[in-house]
């Protein structure tokens, strides 16, 4: 009987975490009320710890920050800081380029260093940059930029290997892609250890079972691509042909890649970027779990899955539960609006002045279980909007961001804490006198 309660005690656990979904293409709102503003990202893990490190791109194109977040489920982010932030003067000043931050950790020196693409706003530069931190996730010392071995650099990546060995992965607009052996203590270049005549850039490896898989993106600007790959037992080749790994056609289910998070022998998430040109702050992410097999890599899409670090596997989502805004009950001003883009009409003047809200009710779920859950919402502002949602009366802000032009519907998700039956509750509300967005339906997983 102990043995009994206590398998059923590990798969209730197992449940409690069962329907945290990655939502990909959607708006991501962090611990500090804003959506993740962590752009050409990779993540870092240490410890059981996930911290992903990207840039900020809130206020435009030009250099703000390079932001950290931390993780356990790589799902909830709690935004810790900034690794660099704007200086007077410099690579780091106004007006400047910095991309891609990568950060790899040095077992000899036990320093976390930062590599970024530092360049000039008309691109003219084309450097790398190094800063040396003694945290993942704490300030970090700029030590300056240079072109490794004399060439140009612009979309860049990282990748440490089984032996501790790290290397610099960089798009010379010239001469190639290529594969660059850092020094020992990871703050210059050493050697050239690969060049494909091809010029692709925002490169990144994965090493599966001895073989390697490069992945990289056409030059083709903010504008998405069918990305490629390829293959081989060393990193200094013979490489394969390049071959697409996503559906032709779907432009890597619009996206370019950034980052591979080897999260176990058997699971490695894709992480791309879904680039918005005129208005970057609404950049949102496709992370998508890629499927590896000898030498060949597909990524198949999937709109909700979820990832389980703890198994280091991942599952599909569940079905939903659909609760349509004009049927839930509306308070203060908010009241029903016509909605072109939207499954049928739609619930606005939520906050602002007219203090309005909207409350889903009788809402289910199987288990009592943290999940996510997702809105379909209409933002016609360049800006974010920002609302209060309490679920079962635990509140939190979730930043809505800009859908699009005229009723394009766009999807943001979070996570909150659901009980077993139909007694919960959904309750919208305006932030600091603001307006919340028009609210299409909601979907709530049912197990």
């Amino acid at each position: 009987m102990l043995f009994l309660q206590l398998f059923i005690n590990a798969c209730l656990a197992s449940l409690v975490h069962a329907t945290l979904q990655i939502v990909s293409g959607g708006s991501w709102t962090a611990s500090n009320g804003q959506h993740i503003q962590a752009h050409g990202a990779a993540i870092t893990k240490v410890g059981s710890t996930y911290y992903l490190i990207g840039e900020n791109k809130l206020n435009g194109s030009s250099f703000q920050s390079v932001n950290c977040y931390s993780s356990a489920n790589l799902v909830e982010w709690t935004y810790v800081g900034q690794l660099l932030t704007l200086a007077a003067s410099g690579d780091l000043g106004p007006s400047r380029v910095v991309e891609r931050p990568k950060v790899v950790y040095n077992d000899a020196t036990g320093k976390f260093v930062l590599y970024m693409h530092i360049d000039s706003s008309n691109y003219g530069e084309a450097k790398v940059g190094v800063a040396v931190g003694n945290s993942v996730c704490g300030s970090y010392t700029y030590q300056g930029s240079f072109q490794p071995m004399g060439y140009q650099s612009r979309d860049i990546g990282m990748y440490k290997d089984d032996d501790g060995s790290a290397y610099l992965l960089t798009e010379d607009r010239v001469n190639g892609l290529r594969i660059e052996k850092l020094s020992s203590d990871f703050l210059t270049v050493e050697s050239i250890v690969y060049t494909w005549a091809e010029k692709y850039e925002s490169p990144a490896i994965l090493k599966r079972d001895g073989v390697y898989f490069m992945f990289a993106s056409k030059l083709t600007g903010w504008n998405a691509n069918d990305n490629l790959y390829s293959t081989a037992t060393s990193l200094s080749g013979p490489w394969s042909a390049w071959s697409t790994f996503a559906p032709v056609g779907t432009l890597t289910h619009t996206s370019q890649t950034s980052f591979i998070l080897p999260v176990s022998n058997s699971f490695a998430m894709y992480m791309g970027d879904r680039w918005v040109s005129s208005n970057l702050m609404r950049s949102t992410y496709v992370w998508l779990p890629l499927t590896v097999s000898g030498t060949t890599a597909s990524l198949p899409w999937y709109y909700n899955w979820i990832p389980s670090v703890s198994s280091g596997s991942w599952s599909a989502a569940p079905s939903d539960t659909v609760y349509e805004a004009e049927s839930a009950t509306l308070g203060g001003g908010a009241q029903t609006v016509t909605c072109s883009g939207c499954s049928g009409s739609a619930v606005g003047y939520i906050g602002g002045t007219s203090s309005g809200t909207v409350t889903f009710s009788n809402v289910q779920s199987d288990v009592t279980t943290r999940t996510t859950i997702r809105m379909r919402y209409t933002n016609g502002d360049t800006t974010q909007r920002f609302a209060l949602i309490e679920v079962n009366g635990v509140g939190q802000r979730v930043a809505f961001i800009p859908g699009g032009s005229g009723q394009e519907t766009a999807v943001v998700s979070f996570t909150a804490q659901l009980n077993a039956g139909t007694s919960n509750t959904i309750r919208i509300s305006g932030v600091d006198g603001g307006w919340g967005p028009d609210i299409d339906r909601v979907f709530v997983p049912t197990s």
